[in-house]
């Protein structure tokens, strides 16, 4: 059910992410500008400038004190929570940093682009610890494991890599036959799996264990743009934004579609579920550049977790 539409940013909404303790939701846009969204309320918090092109990617750090965004003016940019500030900006890309994510610990960053590197990131000195040329196309995305052990990367090659986060090794590179562009991955919180969206117009689990594909869900729209997907929270179901302008909701086990949400009016890029509440976010490309906030109402909906 819509809870809340929040509107402001005047082109596409690239990313959505709630802060770690559920307070906040960032977002940012290619109108440069990240924004900070009371999530309660959906009141605008800040509006942070300083990127001086449009921004692909926003990350939380665990702690909450920090978020970093991601830009196509190649830099990525550290603001604190508490100064609503930039603390500090990171240059060592050479094209357009398109995904980004810090360590559980909060102390590193890591980074990837459209100069087909993936970069880690010493946070309080904003200098590079590694360069990991990492796959030969644009990476969509990075992310650590849950004890920050582990990278993982995918790319525009249809490449899944998993790298060794300390010495920078790659250990295992997840690929499928038909290799579509992988737009976006996130770890299950045990790390034993690995949710993978691909332009193919399926979503894909992968055992990082066996690298093998376990599951498969389909139903959604997804062959041009970089689609986010989630776990909704519960963790009973997945959720991801369509290029038909809609929200789909599989569970998790049986891979059946449990329910479509409709409302925007361009591509669904972004999706973030909360980390505590039944709530999502979602939001759209240029023609409807407004952020949506759904909440869960009753039993017969789309979680079935406690509330």
């Amino acid at each position: 059910m819509l809870q809340y539409t929040l509107s402001g940013h005047t082109r596409s909404v690239s990313s959505l992410k709630f802060s770690p303790d559920g307070t906040y939701l960032a977002s940012g846009a290619a109108d440069k500008l990240v924004k900070i969204w009371d999530a309660n309320t959906g009141e605008l918090v800040q509006t942070l400038e300083g990127h001086a092109e449009g921004i692909s990617d926003i990350a939380w750090s665990p702690d909450g004190a920090f978020l970093a965004s991601a830009s196509d003016d190649k830099t990525i940019r550290i603001w604190s929570l508490e100064t609503m500030d930039t603390v500090r900006i990171l240059k060592g890309h050479t094209n357009f940093v398109f995904c980004v994510n810090f360590n559980p610990k909060s102390n590193l960053l890591v980074s990837g682009g459209f100069d087909e590197t993936v970069r880690v990131w010493d946070v309080a000195r904003g200098r590079t610890l590694k360069t990991l040329p990492a796959h030969s196309d644009p990476v969509t995305a990075v992310t650590f494991n849950h004890d920050g052990t582990l990278i993982a990367s995918c790319a525009m090659d249809g490449l899944i890599r998993i790298w060794d986060a300390e010495s920078g090794q790659c250990l295992k590179t997840l690929a499928d036959d038909d290799n579509p562009i992988c737009s976006h991955i996130k770890f299950t919180p045990n790390s034993r799996f690995i949710l993978a969206s691909t332009q193919d117009s399926t979503i894909r689990l992968w055992n990082t264990q066996t690298s093998r594909c376990v599951k498969t869900y389909a139903g959604h729209t997804n062959r041009t743009y970089c689609l986010f997907a989630d776990f909704a929270p519960g963790a009973k179901h997945i959720v991801s934004g369509s290029e038909d302008s809609k929200i789909y909701f599989w569970n998790l086990q049986t891979r059946e579609v449990v329910q479509v949400l409709e409302g925007h009016r361009d591509v669904v890029i972004a999706i973030a579920a909360h980390p505590k509440r039944p709530l999502i976010a979602s939001a759209a490309m240029e023609k409807d550049p407004t952020i949506r906030l759904w909440a869960d109402q009753g039993v017969d909906s789309w979680i079935g977790a406690e509330t």
